[in-house]
């Protein structure tokens, strides 16, 4: 489904007053809000309370599964609630959690009851792979800066999946799992788990190396939640009882119960883990007379590692040399029928530590000051890195990153250096910070883009964030360096909530020569209004039906040269979610469009140049992961600028065993202008196919197709994981050309075939 959103901006003096009208309407209506009898959700009191003494074990733990160590008894269980689907009902298992800790890890050691044994969802047992399984999970923040935490769980098949979360897990609504989700973030930790005939129980057991923390005169501070997922009765229980007054409120940082610990020792390990890896490619390039295409094949060969030091609990530098990445998996194939660039999320791991500390967004969810595919990509094709460094962490009430990367010459841009500095500070309370950040893009032959950026984010109230940015940037190209052309500014209120009344109000002004040179901006020279406001309310306990959540929005953009109309979003969106855990989104919405100059699509489609208004309707269907055939659907069809678009995407998942799962996604658009004579198909399919031969072993298949692209591709893996740090890992990749005749000289069948074999060791000193 096409979502749009779009943020605002102005230049700092407003030029409407409407929109100061808005601001005031709004608090207003949040005062009296907070004044009127409306039954809600109570604050979570687990946030008031005293730090929890986490208990220390007073003997050793054999981490089998079994829970069943002495030093387990002498541990309290949690006091769990229930979540989902109804905040502090009655809780149809019994759980069993406690959490413990000795000098080096933390652990958690799990009973889970279960009336129906044979009813427990453990459908995958491919890493890092949720497939609607049962589970159990740890989430801390280990810096207590209730911001940024790290997720632990574990499957009834001792699946592990690690997760980081950032921005208190708020991305302005009900939205992607990605945008505040980390899940490429991987770690060292293991765990435990036992099939059993009441259930299943599970140990982990996490080093504090793999944490990061601050200490303080011996006293550690964290944020902790855990929680257990029953899949096939879509049932949540939690710890501390955070009521659902958020989208998984139970893994906000914020609401998370305060521990204290005593007395840890990380020591300074050293992880060293170099690499060899070797393979051959084939690439089709144009001959020098231009009359055919070659294909000469290429053996390959590279050695390089990284280097992991912990230069205190909760400062960590990380060295790479000569980095590679042939083991990503491929990027998702997207339709573009928007006249902006599409944003593609970060799979590398080697970016994925800590990377809540150095974001810095603009507008929506893409546009950002910090967009690490920057760095070693070169117009979709792969640029080599030579080396690099980075160092995260927290020092006091400072939180800092700081990475150094240097990309060799490729594909005719010259080499370069990439510079990310951020700091950023709590004030006020706790959930308040302000910092800055910069970015510097150094190339050989002189070229260069220098950004700056202060930001800042002040909790007002129990819900409410005031949230305030300003950056600019100095680019070689700029024909001034006047922030009046460069600069870029937003002020945004908002009261964070899925209960009851929310809003997001904000401004923002991006000049027309704002280019951050290691970000990502879909477009600049704008001043952007936006308004988006909803309630949500929960059904009585006997309706089908969890909880219902109306919003508006409304968003233009104008141009900032003279303050016309470019474009205009409005629309109105209702979602339904069902106790039986499957969602229904309905969408109205218009949008205007001033374009200024024709506007290309697909097919060789143009829109002319002109004004227009269409209109548009979209649903969205999310079925329940816990079921082991499921699929999501979305349709959007309507008026498309002077034609028409429908759009129908449908995306099946189906767990044949816990060996093997099928996925797929088919999206089809057909866009007509019937005035013009003009109308194209497009079709994009995606099929993935996990094979678990162990919890070690896997093959992952992802082939696509792409009408828009004219090309089929596979990205085929093979990972054996010995052991955390160590793997071996055999990547087959291959691209089709599937139009040939269209171009002169005709396009060879095979487009790229590469087959890399690559092989990683950590040493632990």
């Amino acid at each position: 489904m096409r979502r749009i959103f779009f943020h605002i901006g102005n230049r700092i003096q407003m030029r409407s007053p409407k929109l100061y009208s808005l601001l005031w309407a709004a608090m207003i209506g949040n005062a009296l809000f907070q004044l009127s009898p409306m039954q809600t959700w109570a604050q979570s009191p687990e946030t008031d309370l005293p730090p929890l003494i986490l208990s220390r074990l007073t003997g050793p733990i054999e981490v089998d599964g079994f829970v069943n160590d002495p030093a387990w008894e002498e541990v309290d269980s949690l006091p769990l609630v229930m979540y989902s689907p109804v905040f502090m009902g009655n809780m149809s298992e019994r759980t069993n959690i406690r959490v413990a800790y000795d000098d080096k890890y933390m652990y958690l050691g799990a009973v889970l009851y279960d009336s129906d044994p044979d009813g427990i969802r453990a459908n995958s047992m491919y890493r890092d792979r949720y497939s609607g399984d049962d589970t159990v999970a740890l989430i801390l923040d280990t810096f207590n800066d209730r911001q940024n935490g790290l997720w632990f769980t574990t499957t009834p098949n001792n699946v592990r999946i690690d997760m980081a979360i950032s921005n208190d897990l708020d991305s302005g609504g009900r939205s992607p799992f990605g945008t505040v989700i980390n899940m490429s973030w991987d770690t060292f930790w293991d765990s435990a788990t036992q099939r059993t005939d009441y259930g299943w129980s599970v140990e982990m057991r996490i080093p504090f190396t793999s944490l990061g923390f601050q200490s303080v005169d011996g006293l550690v501070e964290m944020g902790m939640s855990v929680t257990r997922r029953i899949s096939r009765k879509n049932e949540i229980h939690e710890f501390p009882a955070t009521p659902p007054n958020w989208d998984r409120g139970y893994a906000k940082p914020s609401r998370f119960r305060r521990i204290h610990l005593r007395d840890v020792d990380v020591g300074r390990p050293l992880y060293i883990t170099p690499y060899v890896a070797s393979g051959m490619e084939k690439y089709s390039t144009l001959s020098d007379d231009e009359t055919r295409y070659d294909q000469p094949s290429n053996w390959t060969g590279d050695v390089g590692g990284d280097v992991k030091y912990n230069l205190t609990n909760n400062l960590t530098l990380d060295l790479t040399v000569n980095t590679d990445f042939a083991q990503v998996e491929a990027d998702d194939q997207q339709v573009n029928l928007t006249r902006f660039s599409l944003f593609f999320p970060e799979k590398r791991r080697f970016f994925q530590e800590r990377s809540g500390i150095f974001e810095y967004r603009t507008v929506g969810r893409s546009d950002r000051l910090f967009n690490t595919r920057q760095i070693g990509l070169y117009e979709g094709e792969t640029v080599p890195i030579y080396g690099g460094a980075r160092l995260v962490g927290r020092v006091g009430e400072w939180d800092i990153g700081v990475i150094n990367m240097q990309a060799a010459a490729a594909h005719g841009n010259p080499s370069e250096n990439f510079g990310i500095y951020r700091l950023r500070k709590q004030v006020f309370n706790p959930n308040s910070y302000a910092g800055g950040i910069a970015t510097t893009r150094l190339g050989s032959k002189g070229n260069r883009n220098i950004v700056y950026g202060l930001d800042s984010q002040i909790k007002v109230g129990a819900n409410e964030y005031l949230d305030l940015k300003w950056a600019q940037t100095f680019d070689e190209g700029s024909s001034r360096n006047d922030p009046r052309a460069n600069g870029f500014a937003r002020i945004q209120i908002q009261r964070r909530t899925e209960v009851g009344f929310s809003y997001r109000l904000s401004t923002a002004w991006g000049g027309t020569e704002f280019e951050p040179g290691v970000g990502f901006v879909s477009r600049t020279g704008f001043v952007q209004p936006f308004i988006l406001a909803g309630y949500g309310w929960f059904a009585s306990e006997r309706s089908k039906i969890q909880f219902v959540r109306p919003q508006v929005l409304f968003v233009q953009f104008l141009r900032d040269s003279d303050g016309s109309l470019e474009t205009q979003i409005a629309w109105l969106d209702w979602s339904l979610d069902m106790k039986s855990g499957d969602s229904h989104t309905f969408q109205l919405e218009v949008q205007k469009d001033n374009l200024t100059e024709p506007a290309e699509l697909p097919e060789d489609t143009e829109i002319p140049a002109g004004r227009y208004t269409f209109y548009g309707f979209n649903w969205d269907y999310m079925m329940r992961f816990g079921r082991l055939w499921r699929i999501n659907a979305s349709t959007e069809f309507g008026q498309f600028y002077d034609g028409s678009n429908i759009q129908i995407e449908l995306e099946p998942t189906w767990n044949l065993s816990r060996y093997l799962e099928f996925g797929g996604t088919y999206q089809f658009n057909r866009v007509r202008f019937p005035d013009r004579d003009q109308e194209f198909f497009v079709h994009l399919a995606r099929i993935r196919t996990q094979i678990s031969f162990s919890t070690a072993a896997s093959i992952s298949a992802f082939l696509q197709y792409s009408t828009a692209a004219d090309v089929v591709s596979a990205n085929v893996r093979f990972r054996y994981n010995f052991r955390e740090g160590n793997d071996l890992w055999l990547v087959y990749n291959e691209g089709r050309n599937t139009d040939r005749m269209g171009e002169n000289p005709v396009l060879p069948v095979l487009d790229s075939r590469t087959l890399f074999l690559k092989y990683t060791y950590t040493f632990i000193r």
